[in-house]
């Protein structure tokens, strides 16, 4: 039986550009600050930085999950709706660290609603080898 993961890349493909996006904001604050490594005691760098691990350490484990949940075909509608929730709340999460290295409402629902959608969908892979 073949399985499409048609969801999956789209979802995977708009996180990508925001990926890029962060990748250039950090390249371009590395230039102007003449920074090779590390954050050269920066703070906008910092920011950035952070933001883009942040990025990188939650939305792969994000998108596995996601593939596997359509790959055991998971239904196309709760499939979009964790996706665009994930995908606003990268948006907003870097928003918010972007604004402030202290707390923001931005930064709030970003985090929660990332942790959320793991969540989810790691509460229905696992309960899949029940169903």
């Amino acid at each position: 039986m073949e399985h499409s993961l048609a969801i999956t890349g789209f979802y995977t493909g708009i996180l990508a550009l925001l990926h890029i996006t962060l990748s250039f904001k950090v390249i371009g604050l590395r230039r102007r600050f003449q920074v090779g490594l590390g954050d050269g005691e920066n703070k906008d760098l910092r920011k950035a930085i952070r933001v883009h691990g942040n990025f990188i350490e939650y939305v792969p484990m994000a998108m596995l999950l996601f593939a596997i949940f359509e790959v055991n075909q998971g239904s196309p509608m709760l499939l979009h709706a964790i996706g665009g929730a994930l995908v606003t709340c990268r948006f907003l999460h870097a928003i918010g660290v972007s604004k402030t290295a202290g707390t923001s409402w931005q930064r709030f629902v970003g985090v929660l609603g990332t942790f959320l959608a793991i969540l989810i969908l790691a509460v229905i892979n696992i309960a899949n080898i029940f169903l």
